[in-house]
């Protein structure tokens, strides 16, 4: 099977254009984030202390996580059952998804299930670790990348759309605490994998960036 690394910081573009790859190429696409905003919604719904991985760790065995795809290619999350995938699209989930990341009880809990999709089906999958730890040998890695501002406005821009109220400085401030927890944590550390391409989409549209995935991974899977 073939797998697509897409990682990179929050705002880069990784979910959009992975999809958008993944639909091109007829691979399924994989959106690790939100594998992980999902285990964070159960803890808060839960109750449980974040800052507690003890209780953290307790808890994980009564999630039940799937992906699921509707006809459009779209990735659902669901929990136990149910389907949360709108619910976990909150700063405020964001928030909790980049604590619980940092914890060796949840990523050791979701890795398998990762690699597990990787081995069955081709996938572009995206993250922040997935070039680096959950697919080291991916034969294609891309490192996505824009200015912190281009990245908040993109933001912003997607929490408007769904009819939440925000304005671009905290927006702004919120990623620029996500990226210090993402980047300092000693667990799978928001990195660029030594092998991957780097690309800065500050200045291209999705169109412009789409185009220049293509080229990259036609390149390197011919190579």
């Amino acid at each position: 099977m073939k797998s697509i690394a897409i990682d990179g910081p929050s705002g880069a573009g990784k979910s959009t254009l992975a999809q958008m790859t993944a639909k091109k190429l007829g691979f399924n696409y994989v959106d690790t984030g939100a594998i992980y905003r999902t285990v964070a919604w159960f803890l808060t719904m839960r109750g449980a202390d974040l800052q507690q991985a003890d209780e953290v760790e307790a808890a994980l065995p009564d999630a039940k996580i799937e992906i699921t795809y509707d006809e459009g290619g779209a990735q659902h999350m669901l929990l136990n059952g149910e389907d949360v995938s709108g619910k976990i699209r909150t700063p405020e989930v964001s928030a909790a998804a980049s604590k619980v990341a940092a914890m060796a009880c949840v990523r050791a809990f979701l890795l398998q299930m990762q690699r597990d999709v990787a081995a069955a089906y081709d996938v572009v999958m995206d993250g922040r670790d997935i070039g680096t730890v959950v697919l080291p040998d991916a034969k294609v890695k891309i490192f996505l990348t824009a200015s912190d501002e281009v990245r908040a406005q993109r933001r912003l821009a997607e929490l408007q759309a769904k009819g939440e109220k925000a304005d671009f400085e905290t927006v702004l401030q919120q990623m620029h605490e996500r990226d210090r927890k993402d980047i300092e944590r000693e667990i799978a550390p928001l990195r660029c994998a030594e092998d991957a391409v780097i690309l800065d989409t500050t200045h291209l549209s999705l169109e412009q960036s789409e185009e220049m995935i293509l080229v990259f991974i036609e390149e390197i899977l011919k190579g």
